[in-house]
């Protein structure tokens, strides 16, 4: 996927701020932080959004929210509390498709669900 930002981050071509990375996932700071914490954790393999995810994809997406918990720990967050977001599709507010999760922390998100 050659036009995805996200794909180009993956591959050296946009630089990122790295927080973690594995043979999986990939996870990096938001250049637009919408929380004091705001990382983002994208798969490796391009899916546009959660829509496209298959029953094959089961242990990928298990591995994502695992990095999520290991990423809130290692972050200082996981004790006062975070928040992992997925936007699916663009009337859900999704701007990147290429599937990711963002782990929110730092506030206390009372105006949200």
């Amino acid at each position: 996927m050659t036009d995805c930002i996200f794909c180009k981050i993956l591959q050296g071509e946009i630089p990122s701020k790295k927080v973690y990375e594995d043979e999986l996932v990939y996870a990096f700071y938001d250049i637009a932080p919408a929380a004091p914490v705001h990382v983002l954790i994208i798969p490796k393999e391009h899916l546009c959004c959660l829509n496209e995810a298959e029953p094959a994809h089961k242990a990928l997406l298990g591995h994502i929210l695992l990095t999520a918990k290991k990423l809130a720990k290692d972050l200082g967050v996981a004790e006062s509390g975070y928040r992992i977001v997925n936007n699916c599709g663009e009337n859900a507010g999704q701007t990147v498709f290429h599937l990711h999760f963002h782990l929110l922390a730092g506030d206390t998100f009372s105006k949200l669900v």
